[in-house]
């Protein structure tokens, strides 16, 4: 009998707040509206939206939040009661920090976390072995410079610096008995991001944002348990090492001011989950490698959103976000489950200057997913409850 690990078991996204196991929501002002953030955001999470709108800070901002994220994910086989993940906060935080010494350029840094997931499905899952409990998490460092070109365009551009972690524990079947595996391992892998923000009327803006894509190399130990004697020459404490390809993305949006305390904002961005079209970890010892298909595609995420100033100090904000799954039907297994997510946004903050605090909430529904995969087929539900809250500073 041939037992192996599927990397695919590390991703598992039970948490993630977007499509996938990306994570989208590192400005609570951004949240509420949605994510449309692209074309109109001008303070320091600029770096994450679009890095060319650093210039639209004044001296100094500084931005510092965290999301919670309360997921809820069920899993029902034909003919079965439905199985659920055991509830997990994941709390994503995120830094930002821009100067500004000259009136055309802007130096900033942010750190966030925008690919990251933690799963663990209820005692006596019926897919326990192909994944039980698992995490994955991404730091990235983002020094970034922006440049006024022109008064109607801006132009940015950052490096992006990632350190990534997994966490596995999985069991495995040997018919008379259980045993288990526990992974981790950590990596280093490196890219860059672009934008550019154009004023095409007085009104009406455009943005344009570019994150490439991050190869991770992780190096790692495979620790067995309760082990049969007549699997231990196979199945033995080992290294292990996996390739995994962090997405690229390209967003573009529009942002629209019909009075001049309201604005209405659009993003569609793309997300290059084709990458993932196989998974597999490495061992030591090869018999037991066995890369899994998944044939994962490239999505649009489309986001609505707006702000509305009730005061001059305060404003709320509403948006809407469909945000497919890449995950096709005949290779969505437990190890990573996945479905197509609709979000609906609330948001409202406060400026008492030079702070100002701003709280988002967003509700997640996944709809309905029927599973085709061998040997798991089942369906697939949940929602997920995201709350953030972002204070800042700003220094005119």
């Amino acid at each position: 009998m041939k037992k192996t690990l599927s990397l695919v078991a590390i991703l598992a996204a039970g948490t993630s707040q977007a499509a996938g196991f990306q994570i989208d929501t590192h400005s609570a002002r951004a949240t509420g509206t949605g994510g449309a953030a692209t074309a109109w955001l001008e303070d320091s999470s600029s770096i994450y939206y679009n890095v060319a709108n650093m210039v639209g800070v004044k001296t100094l901002d500084i931005t510092l939040g965290d999301t919670g994220i309360l997921p809820s994910i069920t899993f029902q086989r034909p003919g079965m009661e439905a199985e659920g993940q055991r509830t997990t906060l994941s709390p994503p935080p995120h830094l930002f920090v821009v100067y500004k010494p000259f009136e055309k350029a802007a130096f900033g840094v942010g750190v966030f976390t925008p690919y990251g997931a933690r799963s663990r499905w209820e005692e006596g899952f019926s897919g326990r072995f192909r994944g039980y409990e698992s995490s994955l998490a991404t730091y990235y460092i983002n020094p970034s410079f922006a440049y006024e070109l022109h008064p109607r365009f801006r132009f940015g551009a950052g490096l992006d610096i990632a350190r990534a972690t997994i966490e596995l524990t999985r069991n495995l079947d040997f018919v008379n008995s259980e045993g288990a595996v526990h992974l981790g391992g950590a990596d280093w892998g490196s890219g860059f991001n672009i934008g550019v923000q154009a004023k095409l009327l007085d009104n009406l803006d455009m943005g344009l944002h570019y994150r490439s894509a991050i190869d991770i190399a992780f190096q790692g130990q495979a620790d067995f348990q309760n082990i049969p004697v007549e699997f231990q020459s196979r199945l033995t404490d080992q290294k292990a090492h996996a390739d995994v390809v962090l997405p690229s993305t390209v967003t573009a949006g529009l942002a629209y001011r019909p009075l001049n305390n309201l604005m209405l904002a659009f993003d569609a961005s793309w997300v290059d989950w084709s990458s993932f079209s196989e998974l597999a970890i490495r061992f030591e010892n090869p018999s037991i490698d066995n890369p899994i298909p998944k044939r994962w595609r490239a999505k649009w995420k489309y986001s609505l959103g707006g702000e509305y100033g009730v005061t001059e100090a305060l404003q709320v904000r509403l948006g809407l976000t469909y945000d497919p799954s890449p995950s096709p039907n005949s290779t969505l297994t437990p190890d990573l489950p996945d479905a197509n997510r609709f979000k609906v946004s609330v948001g409202a903050g406060y400026q008492f200057k030079p702070f100002r605090a701003d709280l988002g909430y967003q509700f997640v529904a996944l709809a309905d997913k029927e599973s085709t995969a061998p040997g798991m087929p089942g369906t697939y539900s949940g929602n997920a409850h995201v709350l953030g809250l972002t204070l800042g500073f700003n220094l005119q």
